[in-house]
């Protein structure tokens, strides 16, 4: 997490305009957007300068004609100037604000589909709240500084030129003096503007500390009261506190000498301005009006400089999140269909032909064959060496063993979440790996220790994996995995909410219905990962009633901690090392005294013990 962390906070003293060009490109297709927002910033840069130029036209004709000055003309383009001027904010508003969110959500699809694309290994090493940070804050982020900094830079660059020509075109001498104060102006902005943002950035981290601080505290009240840790939890937090109480100090400080040193700057253009064009003035080298353009002008040097110092800080502090939102986007999923696969996805789907089964594959699995298959995760030793297991429709297998012996291993490659790094996995004589992905993962049914329901109610839940399934079908998967009772005892049935992650269920109220929503997806392959190892007795009797129905006809997986749920199946397998160290039926390997039966003994030993302390206690 630390390493997330440090990438969090990271900043590049270099702007790497490769990377912005490529972010840009994706606002490409809004130019229906981007052609008027830059027609208005240009337009803006132009109001901006011609405002100075008609204060110049309208005093010098003052001073010319007095009372007879054309002031009906002075008012009506002074008029029409602030017309175009509030016509082009109105612009550059409605397009800068349908760039940034138009492009947030292109990025922010493109980068949930292609997370939907990727394999299990890839989210192995990366925490949750990382990813939802690319598909959040930094999503956002870079689609505001694409759209407000393209017409901050484009306005800030115009009206610099604008300025910069106007001056030399009045006055070209008096222009290059006023001119002069440009490169402090432009050091000074860029040495703050990094300096404040870092400062900012330090604000933002410390209150992400003190927030998740905050947030553990709360939900560990308990535990904190239970180890009396009020005095250190006040300290740890008061630590943090003055780091964010540093950083905002510091960020004060630096905008307080900031301003005024710009301010100053200014104002020397304008004095240099005000004194070399009075002199001009008095000695009818230069009219009253351009004066005032001239001081106008040099008063304005800053704002430009500003914006663009600014915005070019604001790219290179978020480069970071630039290349991590285009990073993912860019990230290939390492488990996926061939080209050949592909090809001939595509000829079936051309055809037309609503004969032939989805994408191409065989309708029935017939049988799921392990052949010499080795596998290791990206770091860490082998977890399965030169595996074989063939599993035939109807049967179920049941895999037991000690933790990190390979059992998930196991079924993840059965379901090609992983592939094997060495040997192969056949369904029905054929590689899977010259199958469709999406029609092998569809055929999956899985249930886990501990299932993950969807906000929303009891029905939606089921229906998950078979959305054009009807209510008759719903109620019925639920009879036949002895829910349906619980159900109605709900306040609502089956239209009842279940909650933030079904948290307005019990344990075993969320692990009956995850076994309704596997059997009604009606799946070729069904995998049950430890999925009573966390329930009470009475659910698990519920469940071993209704596994019958979901394990007929299907080649069934089981990973059980319990071994009374397994007593059925048709093999128990017990691995230890990545092999198989014993193979048979209940009863034949509990005639063979090994591992198994040390393993079953030991724990109906132990489940005794507990039921006739209970009995005591009762």
């Amino acid at each position: 997490m630390s390493a997330v962390h440090l990438q969090e906070d990271e900043f590049r003293a270099r702007l790497d305009a490769g990377l912005w060009w490529k972010i840009f490109r994706r606002a490409l297709h809004l130019r229906r957007y981007l052609v008027p927002l830059f027609i208005a910033a240009v337009v803006l840069a132009a109001c901006d300068a011609a405002f100075a130029h008609v204060t110049r036209w309208v005093i010098d004709g003052v001073m010319r004609d007095g009372v007879n000055a054309a002031f009906t003309r002075y008012i009506a383009v002074y008029a029409g100037l602030t017309l175009t001027l509030c016509t082009g904010v109105w612009i550059f508003i409605e397009m800068a604000g349908n760039i940034a969110n138009r492009l947030a959500h292109d990025i922010r699809r493109e980068g949930f589909d292609r997370l939907q694309q990727l394999e299990f290994a890839f989210f192995d090493t990366r925490p949750v709240g990382w990813l939802i940070t690319r598909l959040t804050s930094d999503c956002d982020r870079l689609a505001r500084i694409i759209a407000w900094g393209f017409l901050d830079i484009v306005w800030g660059v115009t009206y610099l030129l604008m300025i910069a020509v106007s001056l030399l075109v009045m006055n070209w001498r008096l222009g290059l003096i006023v001119l002069a104060v440009v490169p402090p102006l432009a050091i000074v902005s860029r040495l703050f503007q990094r300096r404040m943002l870092l400062s900012a950035r330090e604000i933002r981290k410390h209150n992400s500390q003190i927030t998740a601080a905050f947030n553990e505290s709360i939900q560990g009240v308990r535990t904190t009261k239970t180890f009396v840790r009020e005095r250190e939890n006040l300290g740890e937090f008061e630590h943090r506190s003055e780091k964010m109480f540093d950083a905002a100090v510091l960020n004060a400080r630096q905008n307080a000498m900031y301003f005024p040193i710009v301010t100053t700057l200014g104002s020397a253009a304008a004095g240099i301005a005000l004194w070399q064009g009075g002199w001009l003035a008095i000695n009818e080298a230069l009219t009253l009006g351009t004066l005032v353009a001239f001081i106008n002008f040099a008063g304005q040097f800053f704002q430009p400089i500003n914006q663009l110092a600014l915005k070019l800080t604001e790219m290179q502090g978020a480069q970071a999140a630039g290349e991590r939102v285009m990073g993912l986007l860019a990230t290939e999923p390492a488990i996926k269909d061939s080209a050949v696969v592909q090809d001939r996805i595509a000829a079936v789907r051309a055809s037309g032909d609503a004969t032939q089964a989805l994408d191409g594959q065989d309708p029935e699995i017939e049988t799921v064959e392990f052949n010499d298959v080795s596998f290791r995760y990206a770091t860490g030793p082998a977890v399965l060496s030169n595996f074989n297991l063939t599993v035939r429709a109807g049967e179920t297998i049941a895999l037991v063993g000690p933790s990190g012996g390979g059992k998930s291993t196991i079924v993840s490659l059965a379901c090609r979440f992983y592939e094997p790094t060495s040997g192969s996995i056949r369904i029905n004589g054929v590689d899977y790996r010259e199958r469709s992905l999406a029609w092998l993962q569809s055929q999956l049914g899985i249930v886990l220790q501990t299932p993950h329901l969807f906000k929303g109610t009891v029905r939606e839940n089921i229906r998950y994996g078979r959305l054009e399934a009807t209510d008759a079908e719903v109620e019925a998967a639920a009879r036949r995995v002895n829910a349906h009772e619980f159900i109605m005892r709900l306040e609502q049935g089956y239209d009842t909410p279940v909650g933030e992650g079904g948290n307005r269920l019990s344990s075993g109220q969320r692990q009956l219905l995850s076994f309704a929503r596997a059997l009604l997806a009606d799946p070729q392959i069904f995998i049950m990962d430890e999925a009573t190892s966390s329930i009470d007795t009475e659910t698990e009797q519920l469940i071993q009633e209704g596994l019958e129905a979901i394990f007929a006809g299907r080649i069934s997986f089981v990973i059980a901690h319990r071994l009374s749920t397994i007593r059925r199946a048709d093999r128990i397998l017990v691995i230890t090392g990545g092999r198989i160290e014993e193979c048979g039926t209940h009863a034949e390997l509990i005639r063979r005294r090994g591992h198994y039966h040390e393993l079953y003994t030991s724990q109906f030993r132990r489940e005794r013990e507990e039921a006739v302390l209970e009995q005591s206690g009762s």
